[in-house]
């Protein structure tokens, strides 16, 4: 099951580009040379994050049943 969540993002822009993170997901950092490269780069990040959490949870349940 596919859901949809909405959470906010942070870009500021820096020396180096602009750097971005959400702050509801801790480590969910990155950067890009423009605006829009750091926007899509939070993205995928954040998409990798619900990864990470799916299979933490996975994990954990399979834990339970033993």
């Amino acid at each position: 099951m596919n859901r949809m969540y909405k959470v906010n993002v942070t870009i500021e822009k820096d020396e180096h580009g602009y750097f971005a993170y959400c702050p509801a997901l801790e480590g969910c950092q990155t950067q890009g040379n423009t605006f829009e490269e750091a926007l899509s780069n939070t993205k995928e990040a954040i998409a990798e994050e619900a990864l990470n959490i799916n299979k933490a949870k996975e994990y954990y349940n399979t834990l339970k049943k033993n």
